[in-house]
């Protein structure tokens, strides 16, 4: 795949002001926002949101990345399965639905900041290890968690996947669709040719995450994978094209 134009000397220092400051926020937003997040849940959907916003924002005029949110954006209670190409997509994605929580692995609650905000806005952890065992932790933690409503995130995929890389769509976004009986809205994104899975540097361009359609409850696990991996990746791969990439 051809690499962006924009991997000069004077991105990556400008890549690696854009990563310092950006960890710098998060710790700072995560103080102010502390009390408040302490005393109520909407205090660290409110922190996350903000932190979010400054990402995006700072993105844009240390690195000339910009971004952008397309299709409509779920405000009920849904399903919602992403391609996961970089950290990007999920500042994008949280960012715009108004309470979102991620099935997310457990070792994230230990991260500094993000860990304890992760659990505070409701995220599910799941240990790696066995499916069977993974998927049954997971409902049981989904539906302990029910009282609190939002849009629940998990990624197909379970992992970031770069772009032109290939990996399965795994079970356990089917059996949440079964079990939760909610529709789930798939999508697609191309910011991992901007913001890599790995490394510093940031590229100039148009990141984007397009929310399409949702999917229906009551498709067999079957139909739905089906369903859902097709819609992903031909949205992905749309978006790619776009930017310029095979």
């Amino acid at each position: 795949m051809p690499r962006p134009i924009t991997s000069g000397p004077i991105q990556w220092l400008l890549s690696l002001i854009f990563i310092l400051q950006m960890y710098l926020s998060m710790l700072v937003l995560g103080i102010v926002y502390l009390p408040y997040a302490l005393l109520n849940r909407d205090g660290a959907v409110a922190a996350c949101h903000a932190f979010c916003a400054w990402v995006r924002f700072s993105l844009r005029i240390i690195c000339g990345l910009r971004t952008e949110i397309r299709g409509e954006v779920p405000q009920g209670e849904v399903l919602i399965a992403p391609k996961h190409q970089s950290f990007l997509d999920i500042i994008l994605i949280y960012g715009a639905l108004p309470r979102a929580k991620f099935i997310m692995k457990a070792e994230l609650r230990f991260a500094p900041i993000l860990g304890w905000y992760a659990l505070r806005i409701g995220c599910v952890p799941v240990n790696r290890g066995k499916r069977g065992v993974a998927i049954t932790q997971m409902m049981a933690e989904v539906k302990s968690g029910l009282a609190r409503p939002g849009q629940l995130i998990i990624y197909p995929q379970g992992t970031r996947v770069a772009p032109g890389e290939a990996l399965p769509y795994k079970i356990g976004t089917a059996a949440l669709y079964s079990q939760l009986g909610q529709p789930c809205v798939p999508v697609g994104t191309n910011v991992g040719l901007f913001w890599p899975k790995r490394g510093i540097l940031r590229h100039r361009g148009l990141g984007v995450v397009d929310f399409l359609p949702a999917i229906p409850p009551g498709l067999s696990n079957t139909a739905f994978m089906s369903l859902l991996e097709a819609q992903v990746e031909a949205s992905s791969n749309a978006l790619m094209q776009e930017a310029g990439y095979p």
